[in-house]
């Protein structure tokens, strides 16, 4: 529309000019038929309407067809083709009946989905993707071997579903390749603390973002004092430890804090007794909310409804934050789920969502930047210019300090969307997204 306005403004300026050349000035003429008989009227040279119409012609084509030769002088723009590297490990099938059990392509599938939104993308840019995905098993377990088979065939961009030691050893295996590595799978506060490192970006919420968000909710809530229950991993430790530093940050109190010692009770058979333990194990506290550390999802969910006082529950379990949930429907989410369903047969889960969106950080920072050499993309990704829709209402972007991704984060039941976090009222002087998780005055990342 742009080039066709101009073309015919260059076109009616010369047929102006031209008819301005045929009418002169009549005091000019008027002028010189006093002084000059053969500028008389009658006498006057004049061109025919044959020529002044070839004349216009030969103008009009001059004036459309010179953008156009312009436009063909430019270079078309070269091929790009991007190969992104995912590693994940699929998850065993449940050796009992598990409703909640993850599929075996968690996270692959999300992956493809990316794939796919970069190549509709690419179709108008002459960029193609294309994925290439490493299942580690029992007996392929190395993720730095897969990692240097992928650098080896030319893919400079690496998803990780993976926990935080395999994602430290394959930042650290790669790091003199120059390619980027993408964390989709490990929320470990310490990847984007002391141990984080300069090749390494965090698509999905660390702990402190995600307990954090909860924190929030429970300020706007008024419920400021809680019944901390840790399991007996170092993972449900972690998040254990990240609720106590969220609760010092919005000023709540953990009134109470006992271990989980009954075992896996939400994974025990259904004609296995209850354990009476178990059921008065909140008897004489003062608490407004429980919350839950069971990131293996052994018995968090047993805790609902089995308190002694009428409490809610959440963290891990019961009300949770997360990055992604099938009840996500605003901001065009719901478009996406629909998407997925159709290529997956089943429900996004929040892997899936942490690796649909590494692929599209490396699709759309491809596309802005026309080039697919990391030593031009990794820079791009924390500088201001570059921002990620995601369905969440906002668009999304890297922190420079700790290459976390800022985003929202949901908070949400298992049934129905409750809040999303930032929650209103908590300002912040960069953007509202930076008051999850560590800001810079706190960070402790030196990148290596």
């Amino acid at each position: 529309m742009y080039i066709a306005a101009c073309l015919a403004h260059d076109a009616n300026v010369i047929i102006r000019q031209e008819a301005a050349v045929e009418r002169p000035d009549r005091k000019l003429l008027e002028a010189a038929d006093m002084h000059d008989p053969a500028h008389a009227p009658a006498q006057r040279h004049t061109l025919s309407a044959r020529s002044r119409a070839g004349l216009r012609a030969v103008l009009v084509a001059g004036a459309l067809l010179a953008p156009l030769a312009a436009l063909a002088q430019q270079p078309a723009p070269q091929p790009i083709d991007t190969h992104i590297g995912l590693i994940y490990r699929p998850q065993p099938a449940p050796s009992s009946y598990d409703a909640e059990a993850a599929p075996e392509d968690e996270g692959l599938a999300g992956a493809k989905m990316g794939i796919a939104d970069n190549n509709t993308t690419g179709r108008f840019t002459k960029q193609t993707f294309a994925l290439d995905e490493v299942a580690l098993t029992d007996e392929k377990p190395d993720a730095v071997a897969a990692a240097k088979e992928l650098i080896a065939k030319g893919v400079n961009y690496l998803v990780l579903a993976l926990p935080a030691d395999a994602v430290l050893a394959v930042a650290d295996a790669v790091k003199e390749t120059g390619a980027v590595v993408l964390n989709a799978g490990a929320p470990d506060d310490r990847l984007r603390g002391a141990d984080c490192r300069a090749n390494v970006f965090h698509i999905l919420p660390s702990r402190a973002m995600l307990t954090d968000a909860i924190a929030q909710y429970l300020t706007v809530m008024r419920w400021r004092k809680i019944f901390l229950i840790v399991g007996p991993t170092d993972a449900d430790k972690a998040y254990a430890e990240a609720v106590r530093n969220s609760a010092r940050k919005f000023a709540l109190k953990i009134t109470a804090e006992k271990p989980w010692t009954f075992g896996p009770l939400t994974k025990a058979r259904g004609d296995t007794p209850t354990r009476a333990e178990a059921m008065v194990f909140t008897r004489g506290l003062d608490y407004d909310m429980a919350i839950v550390a069971d990131e293996e999802g052994d018995w968090g969910d047993y805790v609902s409804y089995r308190t002694v006082d009428p409490r809610p529950v959440g963290g891990t379990q019961a009300l949770t934050s997360t990055t992604w949930s099938p009840v996500l429907e605003t901001w065009g989410a719901a478009q996406a789920q629909n998407r997925f369903r159709r290529l997956a047969s089943r429900l996004m889960r929040p892997l899936d969502y942490q690796a649909w969106a590494a692929v599209r950080t490396v699709g759309d920072a491809v596309t802005a930047k026309k080039t697919n050499d990391p030593a031009v993309i990794a820079p791009y990704l924390v500088d201001p210019a570059f921002n990620l829709p995601a369905y969440k209402g906002v668009s999304l972007s890297f922190r420079p300090w700790d290459h976390q991704l800022r985003q929202p984060v949901i908070v949400v039941q298992p049934k129905a969307l409750v809040s999303v976090a930032p929650e209103q009222g908590f300002l912040h002087q960069r953007t509202p997204l930076d008051t999850l998780g560590v800001d810079l005055p706190e960070t402790t990342c030196k990148f290596k």
